[in-house]
């Protein structure tokens, strides 16, 4: 069978560094776990990554792609969206969810996507609305990605703007990010050969990289 080349460009184009998709102004916790000399070294990283993969992105933000994904209208990915906000209990990463969520929905309102206008309306008139993983579903579907391709994307963003917020803080080398990502790939892999039942709950077990995102700061590189 041949491969669905339109769909393999977007994919990259989605994926690339360069594209602005809002993610990478965060560093999910990594700035602070630096700032504690809690990151010694490349493993130290890729153990965090992992676990953001796992006890994060796979029984919580995948769910949240998959439910927005499947929505059928703008009040039905607000409905997720709001489940997006409860089930996120630090102010700090709520907040840093929906900024990168919001800015990732303005790229794709700028690029002339129509499903990302409407749902900007949305989030213009809730505060609450607009998390990250909630509108990679929206913008992923609206841009004819299936359902596999956008959970991969949402995986492996996780992967890049860690590894990325890793190198910009000098814990990690750019050689060293990729071989993370190379090692997580089989990760991600097992991750997404199974589909999680459509009632699963929402779940996340991050307490490190929570604790270290809560703590104050003087000064911030990252929102987050």
């Amino acid at each position: 069978m041949q491969p669905d080349i339109t769909a393999l460009l977007t994919a990259l184009q989605f994926a690339d560094s360069a594209f602005p998709s809002g993610g990478f102004a965060f560093s999910w916790g990594l700035e602070g776990l630096a700032a504690d000399d809690l990151l010694d070294d490349a493993s130290d990283v890729q153990e965090i990554v992992e676990e953001q993969l796992i006890y994060r992105w796979n029984s919580m933000d995948r769910i949240l792609l998959r439910r927005s994904y499947a929505a059928s209208d703008v009040a039905a990915v607000a409905a997720v969206d709001l489940q997006a906000e409860a089930a996120t209990l630090s102010a700090q990463l709520r907040s840093g969810s929906r900024r990168a969520g919001r800015a990732l929905l303005g790229t794709f309102v700028r690029l002339g996507c129509a499903a990302a206008r409407a749902y900007r309306e949305m989030t213009q008139a809730d505060p609450r609305l607009g998390h990250l993983a909630v509108m990679q579903g929206v913008v992923f579907k609206a841009s004819g990605l299936s359902l596999p391709m956008a959970e991969m994307l949402g995986g492996w963003a996780v992967v890049g703007s860690l590894t990325s917020a890793a190198v910009r803080l000098g814990t990690i080398g750019h050689i060293e990010a990729q071989e993370i990502a190379i090692s997580l790939r089989p990760v991600l892999t097992r991750l997404l050969g199974v589909d999680p039942p459509d009632n699963t709950p929402l779940a996340s077990f991050t307490p490190l990289t929570d604790i270290a995102v809560s703590r104050s700061r003087q000064m911030r590189m990252f929102a987050t």
